[in-house]
């Protein structure tokens, strides 16, 4: 039987798989990377099957800063017309809504921190063990609009689009479910200069204390997972 071959695609050293790579161990796939930060090139789509776009601090529109950017568009959307599996976390979730033809834009409030989000509609089988109303991590100051055909799984007070889902193997979550105790700790260093706090931003003492819900999340990340490799 051939082994799944899962391919991380990482913009910055500080946001890693998290939870996913336990997953991804447990199950006994393949995993590799590009690591854009590292200026390494993409693999061959053939040899692919799925696809995990991570987050990161750049913008989706900053192409004459980080020159990759073009290329890793090109290179999702080609995996999404191939009908590979593709899962875009933050960053990634507002590159998929992209390459799909929505449109990604400043949102109203950063959200930063421990915020909760709510079911969209419990009827969409992947939602149907997920809590109509739960915390999770947030770190973004963008948001991105719900591709066509795709439907809306999450929102928030502070952002109307927090995740979707199409033709159930395209997923793309604004929040952080994969988020562990050291994750979260790297993200909070590498960017602490935005940790402002108002509204929906949390200092980094309240943010790093609130560990009581990334066993939840990590259970709601791995049965995602399962979701989209079973189809």
């Amino acid at each position: 039987m051939k082994k799944l071959n899962i391919h991380c695609l990482q913009h910055v050293s500080y946001e890693g798989l998290g939870s996913i790579e336990k997953w991804i161990s447990k199950n006994n796939y393949n995993l590799t990377y590009t690591h854009f930060y590292k200026n390494e090139t993409l693999p061959n789509l053939e040899n692919i099957d799925f696809i995990i776009v991570m987050g990161g601090p750049m913008s989706i529109h900053d192409e004459e800063d980080f020159l990759w950017l073009k290329a890793e568009k090109e290179f999702v959307k080609s995996a999404i017309q191939q009908n590979k599996k593709v899962i875009g976390i933050c960053m990634g979730a507002q590159l998929i809504s992209h390459v799909l033809g929505g449109t990604v834009s400043i949102n109203k409030d950063k959200e930063i921190g421990w915020f909760s989000i709510q079911v969209a509609d419990q009827n969409i089988p992947i939602l149907k063990n997920v809590p109509s109303v739960l915390n999770v991590f947030h770190w973004h100051g963008e948001t991105f609009t719900i591709p066509e055909n795709a439907v809306r799984l999450f929102e928030s007070e502070g952002c109307k689009n927090q995740g979707f889902l199409l033709n159930n193997t395209v997923l793309g979550l604004q929040f952080h479910f994969e988020v562990t105790p050291e994750t979260m700790t790297e993200m909070v260093l590498a960017g602490k200069e935005e940790l402002i706090e108002n509204k929906y931003v949390q200092s980094s003492d309240d943010i790093l204390k609130q560990t009581q819900f990334i066993e939840q999340n990590n259970a709601i990340m791995a049965d995602f997972l399962d979701f989209v490799m079973n189809v």
